[in-house]
């Protein structure tokens, strides 16, 4: 059973956490103290103080203008001047500090038109969720608490501030941000939180897509992914944000291999039971068996033919759409597009395997194999296998030096261009199959199996 959250947090905690940033919030509120100004740490972190978390970042409200606060600091930056925050940049971790403020009408479901500097309780009132509109004194611990924030820690909930429809209004991205909490912290939603969320949905189409994917990501690396899913889709998210992913909604699969249900509840399971939870691995989870739904037929069972290779294609759409790099789109379409390709490992030829095996994201493609096995049969046994013939191989015999490069092919006189390469290619499996021991064995192979014609290396 949980420990019921207590109403102040040790404030020994804030100079053991991660990186020494609480330590230097600490000495930000003691510095704007010692100037006459009211300060506090503010939201997320006074919630996991309280929680017995480690706080991702900390944050201080204060009464000091933005300009106060440059004066103080030796090195600050202006990341948000017109909403009061000044960065200040400290030994081991920057603090935002952001003037206590009043929001004016929001107009785009994200900025306010004004803002008007004010109190500590206005400014509570127009944050987001009540567990993050607490304030707390890092000398003595003792919470602040305008929104009844405290009580909802207890209860575990996530509960809007003031009137739920409103605060989704003003800013869209928190419709998000509720299912990533609830997942975070493990914590149920407030009714009427849940439906102002489910009914604000549609306005999420005026949040661009960088913003968000990164709330995506937090929802998707959380401790629970699974349950963070499952209420992007409660909440009438998933259709709005990732159609694809909604479309796996009832679609059945064999029950001899997938007792678990459909593909849908599957892809829950699969992030659930994944380690590590890095960002790639989660978007490949994800988007794993995005394919099956558009390739869905039934013969003599339910079958999803081509439903990886054109998985691979699709993720790579739906990443693209949301703005992620290229180089998570090729990692994240490389994975889905291969995932099922683990059983195929003992009955390659040796020199694929080994190319195989000592693939950059081997063990990426490991760990999604073993979390689909996990999300469905539970069935180890390829998995085992793979690892420990893997293992058995030194890094010499997976990599071992290359015989011939493209400067020794041009001196057989072969022409330059991509069939170069397709020759070194099959060069090294046929190195890694054992056929070929030694440089002389190399030349002699390439000449036998790509003999020259009779204009290739004219002039030589």
């Amino acid at each position: 059973m949980e420990r019921e959250p207590p109403s102040r947090f040790d404030p020994s905690a804030l100079a053991a956490s991660r990186r020494g940033g609480g330590a230097e919030a600490s000495e930000v509120v003691a510095r704007l103290r010692r100037a006459g100004h009211e300060a506090h740490l503010a939201g997320g972190a006074v919630r996991d103080l309280l929680l017995g978390r480690e706080p991702g970042d900390f944050d201080v409200a204060t009464s000091a203008r933005p300009e106060e606060v440059a004066l103080l600091f030796p090195k600050t930056v202006p990341v948000g001047v017109a909403f009061g925050t000044i960065a200040v940049v400290g030994e081991k971790e920057t603090v935002q500090v952001t003037t206590f403020r009043t929001d004016g009408r929001y107009v785009d479901a994200r900025h306010p038109e004004s803002v008007a500097f004010g109190d500590a309780r206005g400014d509570a009132l127009r944050r987001d969720f009540t567990v993050n509109g607490l304030f707390g004194d890092p000398e003595s611990g003792e919470v602040l608490d305008f929104v009844e924030g405290l009580a909802d820690l207890r209860a575990r909930r996530i509960r809007a501030i003031g009137e739920p429809l409103e605060r989704f209004r003003e800013d869209a991205l928190r419709i998000v941000r509720l299912p990533r909490f609830a997942a975070e912290l493990d914590f149920g939603l407030d009714p009427a939180t849940e439906e102002a969320a489910r009914a604000s949905a549609p306005l999420l189409t005026r949040i661009s897509a960088e913003r968000l994917r990164d709330e995506i990501v937090k929802v998707l690396t959380s401790p629970a992914p699974g349950r963070g899913l499952r209420l992007l889709d409660r909440l009438g998210i998933l259709p709005v944000l990732l159609s694809e992913v909604a479309a796996m909604k009832g679609v059945a699969q064999p029950p001899q291999f997938h007792p678990e249900g459909d593909v849908f509840e599957h892809t829950c399971l699969v992030l659930d039971h994944l380690e590590p939870r890095t960002v790639v691995l989660a978007l490949a989870a994800l988007l794993h068996d995005v394919g099956k739904p558009p390739t869905y037929r039934e013969a003599e069972r339910i079958r999803f033919d081509g439903h990886a290779k054109l998985g691979g294609e699709m993720a790579a759409r739906i990443l693209r759409r949301l703005r992620f790099s290229n180089r998570q789109v090729e990692a994240v379409a490389r994975l889905v597009a291969d995932h099922l390709r683990m059983p195929d490992v003992p009955k390659m030829r040796e020199g694929r395997r080994r190319l195989f095996l000592r693939r950059p994201d081997f063990e990426d493609l490991l760990a999604l194999h073993r979390a689909d096995c996990l999300g469905c049969h539970g069935d180890l046994d390829v998995h085992r296998g793979v690892s420990e013939a893997r293992a058995r191989l030194r890094e010499e015999e997976l990599r071992p030096p290359r015989l011939l490069t493209g400067a020794d092919l041009l001196a057989l006189g072969y022409r330059p261009g991509p069939r170069m390469g397709e020759m070194l290619r099959a060069l090294e499996v046929a190195q890694l199959e054992g056929e070929v021991p030694d440089r002389e064995a190399a030349l002699a192979w390439v000449r036998a199996a790509y003999p020259l014609k009779g204009t290739e290396g004219g002039g030589r």
